[in-house]
């Protein structure tokens, strides 16, 4: 009984964990979406994210099977100016936020040199349904290569083999993990219409989002450089923390929100003041 209760127990946590940490991937998929034509665009986030669920299983029974040829420097660089240690996932996380960068930069410039304001989210590079297809997924496996390795952690037992200490994962754990990949996918398709419905009829906070993903990016860019023991000029480079992430996620939100009351303050006062002016 003590058994099915900690399993239990440890399901909610993975979800909670797989749906925290997709909230990034959400604003992704929004963006990236948008590049389709608008009546594919549902389509296209549905099945992105339905398929990204059955390879973040196959990564995961991956990962599990060889964490640690993810975690061996496959190459190294020594000067005074640079050094690294760089391995697998370092390299998979420092591309996909400095992916995530390049595209929050594209999309804020395309914002700003639009004067067709209807056109801001529809910019005129169209892409094809499988090449978005390709991008959500892709970036689904980058967003979700940390969540997996956390849930690893969560999910895994400590053994000891011929005195070397290790982390095991027994079979339950793996289905907990797969299960808990699952309920979070279901969850953000469930989760992908509203937050792009909400972005498209609230056109303000999706500047927000592009700056939130910028954030995450450089986030990703730090964690990186951290798994292969970056140095510039001998200062190692550090992980932003996820506190410190969500504090400026917070900070962002509020900045937003009281600039947009004041904003519809100052509308309200001048369209008074222009109904008093005499003509």
């Amino acid at each position: 009984m003590d058994t099915i209760v900690a399993h239990i127990m440890t399901l909610l946590m993975l979800t909670l964990l797989q749906a925290v940490l997709g909230f990034d991937n959400l604003l992704y998929i929004s963006i990236e979406s948008k590049r389709v034509e608008a009546d594919k665009q549902s389509f296209v986030r549905k099945w992105g994210i339905g398929l990204a669920i059955i390879l973040r299983i196959l990564l995961l029974i991956v990962v599990t099977q060889a964490i640690q040829h993810f975690q061996d420097p496959f190459t190294e660089l020594h000067w005074d100016a640079i050094s690294y240690d760089l391995n697998v996932h370092a390299l998979i996380v420092l591309i996909g936020g400095a992916f995530i960068i390049y595209t929050a930069i594209k999309e804020i410039s395309h914002m700003l040199a639009d004067h067709d304001l209807t056109a801001a989210t529809n910019t005129d590079e169209k892409r094809s349904v499988g090449s978005a297809l390709f991008w959500i997924i892709t970036m689904n496996l980058v967003f979700s290569f940390d969540s997996i390795l956390s849930a690893i952690a969560l999910a895994s037992t400590p053994s000891e083999v011929d005195g070397v200490r290790a982390q095991t994962i027994e079979t339950g754990g793996m289905i907990i993990m797969s299960l808990a990949v699952i309920f979070s996918g279901v969850l953000m398709i469930w989760l992908s219409d509203r937050v792009s419905d909400f972005l498209q009829k609230n056109r303000m906070y999706e500047v927000l989002g592009l700056f939130i993903l910028f954030i995450v990016g450089i986030m990703l860019v730090s964690e990186g450089g951290h798994l292969a023991h970056l140095k510039l000029f001998g200062y190692a480079v550090e992980p932003m923390a996820k506190s410190t992430f969500y504090f400026v996620l917070a900070v962002l939100i509020l900045v937003d929100l009281v600039q947009g009351r004041y904003q519809k303050k100052l509308l309200a006062v001048q369209a008074a003041a222009a109904k008093k002016t005499p003509t």
